[in-house]
Parts: C-alpha cells; structure tokens; sequence
C-alpha cells in the first residue's frame, strides 16, 4: 500500500507534452537579474523541469524596465553564459539561449534607436506593456520597430484589461504587424478567471502566434503540468498554427 501511495503521488509527463512546440521563448531563468530565478540552484531546476515537460530549447527573456531592472544585453548574455556552463557541468541535454522581455518605456525607445536590443528568432522583440495604463504611443513604438527591420511580439495580450474589453483589439494590433505571445498559465486560470476567458477567446478566434510559459518559478512548471490535462492546451499543442518550431 505504500507503494501504490508514494507511485499515486509520483507526477508522470501526459503523452501529449510541449514536444509539439519545441521551443519556449519567454522565461526568467537567468538568476538574480530579476524577479525570476533567485539563483543557480533555482535555475539549474527550473531548466531541468522544463525539458521534462518536452521542450528541447528554451529563449529565457530577463526583464528589462528602466525603474526595476536594469539589466543590459551585455549583463544578459554574460549570465546566460554562466548557465549554459553550469548545464554543461551537470550533463543537462537542452539547447538554451536568451533574449529579452523590454518593457515599453523611454528606456526601450532608446534602445531601439541605438539598436541595441536582443531578438529572438527571426529578429522577434518580445515586448511587454503596463498593466494599469494604455501606451497611447503603442501603435507609432510598432511601427518604428517595423521600420528598423524588427518584428514586434507582444507578450501575454490577454492579461492587459484595457486590451481585453475587445477582440478587436488584438485584431488591430495583428493588423499593425504584431504578433501575440500568450501565456500557457492563462489557459488555467493562474491569472484569474477573466484572463482565461479572454485567452480562450483568443485561442477560438486563432489569435496567438506564440505560446510561452513565463516561467518565473517551480510553481509555474507545476501549473504548465497541470495545464497539460486542459482542452484548451490541448488543442494548442495539436491542431492549432503556432510558430514556436521557427524559433
């Protein structure tokens, strides 16, 4: 009976996993430079945890908000590297790469002027907004990113409520030419109930062009377990169009 308890309670990978994707593109796994990973241990853990989950590459994306996190491309690219030697000590089998998740300040403007800025993918820029006010300069800071030869990729649309109100939306932002990266954890309800019904509209009306995890910390890999068993997740890992693969 011990037996049977200690198997019931052991997690097991569903059959239909994040293999389908490959590819996550939107984490804070490199450790101490924000509010992700705190430190190697973590972050050595989180990695492992999300190759059992079936991914076979992982782009982490540090914060990068001139009032919080100050992080630079150098900074970034000097931790990735430390984790990537640490994988490497431990025979940790995944590929690892880094970006960045730039929050839409006049940090961000600058950077983009300068060209300083850390893609993903074919010159993607994962980029995030405030969660409180609508950037009345969204649509002319998306096109100047288009201008200078980036693509624009919002990240996790369905959880600002100023957007959420309308589909429309996100049709225009789509229209505009961004994509939309949306959280896994959404689909579970992690957010909160309205956020996923938001992300399901979403999802209905084939609105995503990138799944993320946003994986912060264990309790987000134990939630992208969970979420494998939910419709929604389901059938974004089996017959919907999403674009991780090309990362």
């Amino acid at each position: 009976m011990l037996f049977d308890f200690f198997k019931k309670k052991q997690e097991t990978i569903p059959e239909i996993n994040f293999s389908r994707i490959k590819t996550d593109l939107h984490s804070h796994l490199i450790p101490g430079v924000d509010d992700g990973a705190q430190d190697m241990e973590e972050s050595v853990a989180l990695v492992k945890r999300m190759r059992d989950l079936g991914f076979t590459k992982l782009i982490t994306t540090p914060h990068i908000m001139a009032d919080f996190y100050k992080n630079s491309s150098d900074s970034i690219r000097q931790g990735l590297e430390l984790v990537q030697e640490e994988l490497v000590k431990r025979a940790i089998n995944i590929e690892i790469a880094a970006a960045a998740e730039y929050y839409l300040d006049e940090t961000f403007e600058n950077k983009l002027n300068k060209g300083d800025i850390l893609t993903l993918g074919n010159n993607y820029i994962l980029f995030e907004l405030s969660f409180i006010n609508y950037p009345k300069n969204l649509f002319e800071i998306i096109d100047t990113m288009l201008q200078k030869g980036y693509t624009p990729l919002l990240a996790h649309p369905e959880r600002y409520s100023y957007l959420s109100g309308s589909l429309e939306n996100y049709e225009r932002l789509k229209d505009a030419g961004c994509y939309l990266q949306m959280n896994t954890l959404s689909l579970t309800g992690h957010y909160g109930k309205p956020t996923q019904k938001v992300a399901e509209d979403m999802v209905d009306h084939y609105l995503i062009d990138f799944l993320g995890s946003d994986l912060h910390r264990m309790k987000h890999a134990d939630m992208l377990l969970k979420s494998l068993s939910m419709p929604y997740v389901t059938r974004l890992l089996t017959d919907y169009q999403l674009q991780n693969e090309m990362l």
